[in-house]
């Protein structure tokens, strides 16, 4: 089972904190979705003989398209692949986007699961990140999709904001708790070079980020969450009912997945490839009958290292006979070596074959795998 990530590189208006690939500039949005029609018939042999199991459309901001364009993509897909008729359909949404009509055209057009990006319930933050939607539009867009019949809806949050209190956090997963959200997404705000967000604390205009006020967020949102009924799966995603995200699950497991579109990211286990991040040029390499991507083909030592990164995120952590039986004994024998000294000084557990983080491991997955990396 695979799955199929299509970039939609617009946006309204850029967030301070933001550094994916997008424009604000949507004069190009018809030609684009034209060339990216191409793209799928151009790459339709990338997953040969692979079912797809989950469509995700992320940007930028997917949302922003009209309806019609979404269906004349998922449609050319379900042409060009064996799509399973139980697959995963997700769609990245601002909240300001999905009006009453809006939401129920998204449901009937075949979007299954919406990832809205809400970021805070209070019109301070939303300000301070220049979201493009005010706290009432956020609650409101959950009405709507709820009175459009979506049963899976995940929420993006961020925390470790300069001025956002300790009650702000807690106000907003509360609220996200009392609409029984099935999914979050939390992340800590982060500095990323060549963002707003980067000059303004260069230029003194606000204080730099506290290391310590994410730490404690996080463990405040670990607590909450563990409380209201939802499984910690990986470090940013907690969820009800199993009702975990497929589609990232599969990058975490390692399953195979084709990227359409400006940036876009492909795998197929043996090598790794990305598209042009330049909306003008995959434009111009599409109307030539042109690809246009850089690809990275995997050492072993690339595989075990991506593996060790991206399992030891999961609740379901590292599986060390899988480690044999791709990597070698070798490999398993000194990373089962590594693990132990861990579990020793409380970063992880053993179950089975397994070693997961722990609650005290949650606070430092990404050094604990670098130590790891070979």
């Amino acid at each position: 089972m695979s799955g199929i990530y299509i970039h939609i590189p617009f946006c309204r208006q850029a967030c301070t904190y933001c550094d994916f690939h997008f424009s604000t500039s949507l004069q190009t949005i018809d030609k684009l979705m034209e060339c990216l029609l191409k793209e799928i018939e151009m790459r339709k042999d990338y997953l040969t003989g692979e079912t797809i199991s989950t469509i995700y459309f992320g940007g930028g901001t997917p949302s922003i398209l009209e309806v019609e364009k979404i269906e004349m993509v998922l449609n050319k897909i379900r042409k060009e692949f064996l799509v399973d008729t139980r697959a995963e359909i997700t769609l990245e949404a601002n909240p300001d986007d999905l009006t009453a009509i809006k939401s129920k055209a998204l449901f009937a057009a075949g979007i299954n699961r919406l990832s809205i990006g809400i970021q805070s319930f209070s019109d301070n933050d939303l300000k301070f990140m220049n979201r493009a939607h005010n706290s009432q539009q956020a609650l409101d867009a959950i009405k709507n999709v709820r009175e459009a019949r979506f049963e899976n809806i995940s929420i993006d949050l961020i925390y470790g904001i300069q001025n956002q209190s300790p009650r702000q956090w807690e106000i907003n997963l509360q609220a996200a708790f009392d609409m029984q959200i099935e999914h979050l997404s939390c992340y800590a705000l982060t500095v990323e070079s060549r963002t707003v967000l980067a000059d303004m604390i260069k230029k003194k205009k606000i204080a730099p980020l506290d290391e310590e006020k994410a730490l404690t967020d996080f463990e405040l949102l670990m607590n909450r969450a563990e409380a209201a009924g939802y499984e910690h799966y990986e470090i940013s995603n907690f969820a009800r009912n199993k009702k975990y995200s497929g589609h990232n699950t599969s990058y975490w497991q390692r399953k195979k997945y084709l990227g359409l579109g400006p940036s876009a990211h492909s795998f197929n286990l043996e090598s790794r490839q990305w598209n042009v991040s330049n909306n003008k040029l995959y434009i111009q390499s599409l109307e030539e009958n042109k690809l246009n991507f850089e690809r990275e083909e995997l050492t072993e030592t690339n595989k075990f290292n991506e593996y060790v990164l991206t399992s030891l995120r999961t609740m379901w952590g590292t599986d060390l006979e899988l480690v044999e039986k791709e990597f070698g004994k070798i490999r398993k024998s000194i990373l089962e070596n590594q693990f132990e000294v861990l579990e020793k000084r409380g970063f992880v557990e053993r179950v089975h074959a397994n070693f997961i983080l722990t609650r005290k491991g949650n606070f430092f997955a990404d050094k604990i795998a670098g130590d790891l990396f070979e």
